[in-house]
């Protein structure tokens, strides 16, 4: 959940933009790019799994914003 509230902080309105930022928090989320797969690997137990999440987060936040920047 805290990933996905990441994501979505700052997307546009509409139901398109949601959709596209759930899909890219679990694109990064299940893909595991190389920090998050580093962190995910080194930090044990929950805050292991919750910092993994958030970076997904980021990511997925950092894309979302970028395609609405350009698209606008």
């Amino acid at each position: 959940v805290a990933g996905l509230l990441i994501t979505m902080i700052a997307a546009p309105t509409g139901w398109i933009w949601l959709l596209g930022g759930f899909v890219l928090f679990r694109f990064f989320d299940i893909i595991k790019p190389w920090p998050i797969r580093w962190l995910d690997a080194k930090v044990a137990g929950g805050f292991g799994i919750m910092i993994d999440d958030v970076l997904a987060g980021i990511f997925a936040l950092l894309c979302l914003q970028g395609l609405a920047w350009g698209l606008a």
